[in-house]
């Protein structure tokens, strides 16, 4: 892929990321309290460590979201039975709630921006999906090993 449509790509997954985020209240939230409050409402309980490695995010800040969702009512955070030292975060039901508006509101949008698209571009985007997950997951692998996303790329052409 040349550089202006990487560039393309990039700017268009901000730009949806953004506007997903407008699209409702978020209950507040910031986009990292809800992304971590989706992921423990969806996956959940996970430990502080899971959470970490799915977001990408540094455990300093994980545990700080966290806490603050915590306050919140959102999340409990427990320690885990096997370990003292190990700390689990579990959706509340007032948590389960608010992350369960937020995704109705951001699909509801979404289905009716996709649906309003001319249905060559709908196709088009139904069936970039797996190669946009694999792309989300690609990235993800690549910061959590600390190693450029192009060493990634090139492990993933090899092993084809």
């Amino acid at each position: 892929m040349d550089r202006e449509n990487v560039i393309r790509v990039r700017r268009v997954v901000l730009r949806l990321a953004r506007q997903l985020h407008a699209a409702s209240d978020g209950g507040g939230l910031t986009p990292t309290q809800t992304s971590l409050l989706g992921l423990t409402a969806t996956r959940g309980p996970l430990t502080l460590a899971e959470l970490t490695e799915l977001e990408g995010l540094n455990p300093t800040m994980v545990s700080r979201v966290v806490g603050r969702l915590d306050a919140l009512g959102l999340v409990r955070r427990l320690r885990d039975t096997g370990d003292s030292r190990v700390a689990r975060a579990e959706v509340t039901s007032a948590g389960r709630r608010v992350h369960d508006q937020i995704t109705a509101e951001r699909s509801a949008l979404l289905a009716a921006c996709v649906a309003g698209l001319p249905a060559g571009q709908a196709d088009a985007l139904m069936a970039a999906l797996p190669a946009l997950e694999n792309l989300a997951e690609d990235l993800r692998a690549a910061v959590q090993r600390g190693r450029s996303p192009l060493a990634v790329a090139e492990d993933r052409t090899e092993s084809r």
